[in-house]
């Protein structure tokens, strides 16, 4: 059986063959487009692809929309409305990252995080970076983080390409294995064959020299100076903490760790550099996580419990002996005051600048003065033209 449909003005064919119940499809130009089988055809596939909006991350749409002056994006008219959940999980990593106070308005730090055209929790690392004097290094770890993988290993040379990549390994930081990489090709004089010898993408690393001039120029217009720390990476782990803490996870086996929110099960990937060095750290945090055959956390970093309780004070706590349980019922007790004191100033505010705009709305409507005319207002009916 085969039918005919246009698709952007071009004809496109679906064919079923009877015999195996496979579906082609292809268009005129007899270009191959899809293939697959009719029982997915039928059962499987929609009709239309899911809208992007409706299936990302919204944490960059929801920062720039407060950063427009959107108070109510639950009510905020979509072209195509994501779920609210997608909406409210994304105000609470907003939240978490600083972005956002206690009522839901853009504070200063999301102020400078909607200049960067990074995910959120990388343009914290780059503002926070500033301050702990460290923006020179996490700079270079930014640009490596916005390209796929920049190593590769070539079908039977796949032993040689991992002790190549051995050499650069920090056990500590898959963040400083990637900025030591790029320090090396820097101190090559940015080397093409140098890549080819230690199985790296060259075009991959001069994107990333693209990428981290492009950030530099940004932080130069806002003034923020790029600062290196020197050889002490500890500071560069403390700063990847800042804006990983919400993603970071406990040791819980040998290699294996689990979600220090959730308790959802993750690994270290084998491609990682603290897995196999027989030393595994009791927390860390990581970049992503992919979800394959196991759970694997991809581009890990070691990081200090207390690290986590400094930088991360809405999960994570440090249990301090020397305070009984009623001292910390009354710190408890007055932190939630304060919350609901900024709450209610917030919803008076709010109440007010919707009295104001009901006032300009229901006032007293302005005339409107035609050019050229004597009297004041506008005419009620267009005047005739008088032409030849």
């Amino acid at each position: 059986k085969i039918c005919t449909y246009t698709v952007f003005g071009h004809s496109l064919i679906f064919f079923r063959c009877p015999i195996y119940g496979v579906v082609f499809s292809f268009f005129l130009c007899r270009q191959c487009f899809r293939l697959y089988t009719q029982a997915a055809y039928r059962s499987e596939m929609l009709i239309a692809t899911v809208p992007e909006i409706q299936r990302t991350n919204l944490s960059n749409v929801v920062l720039l929309l407060k950063s427009l002056g959107v108070q109510d994006l639950l009510q905020f008219h979509f072209m195509d409305p994501p779920p609210q959940d997608n909406i409210l999980n994304s105000l609470f990593q907003l939240w978490v990252l600083g972005a956002l106070d206690n009522t839901g308005a853009l504070t200063s730090l999301g102020r400078q995080m909607v200049e960067f055209p990074l995910d959120p929790a990388l343009s914290k690392l780059l503002i926070v970076s500033v301050d702990m004097e460290c923006s020179a290094e996490v700079l270079v770890i930014v640009s490596m983080l916005s390209v796929p993988s920049i190593f590769y290993r070539p079908k039977g040379r796949e032993e040689e390409s991992d002790q190549a990549r051995e050499k650069f390994l920090v056990p500590e930081s898959d963040h400083l294995t990637l900025l030591h990489v790029y320090q090396q090709w820097k101190g090559n004089s940015y080397a093409a064959q140098w890549c080819n010898e230690h199985f790296i993408h060259i075009k991959a690393l001069r994107k990333v020299r693209e990428v981290r001039q492009q950030l530099k120029d940004i932080m130069d217009q806002r003034k923020m100076p790029v600062i290196s720390c020197g050889n002490d990476w500890d500071v560069v782990r403390k700063c990847i903490c800042s804006a990983y803490f919400h993603q970071a996870a406990k040791l819980k086996g040998i290699g294996e760790y689990v979600n220090c929110r959730s308790g959802m099960p993750c690994h270290l990937h084998p491609t990682s550099a603290l897995y196999g060095m027989g030393f595994t750290p009791d927390h860390v945090v990581y970049h992503e996580l992919i979800m394959t055959s196991k759970e694997y956390m991809q581009c890990v970093t070691a990081v200090d419990g207390h690290w986590l309780a400094e930088l991360g004070p809405m999960f994570f706590s440090v249990k301090e002996s020397n305070r009984s349980r009623l001292e910390n019922k009354l710190k408890a007790k007055q932190k939630l005051s304060e919350m609901e004191a900024e709450l209610q100033a917030a919803s008076e505010e709010i109440k007010a600048r919707k009295e104001e705009e009901g006032k300009v709305s229901t006032g007293k409507k302005k005339p409107i003065f035609t050019p050229g005319r004597r009297e004041p207002g506008t005419p009620r009916h267009t005047p005739r033209r008088i032409g030849l």
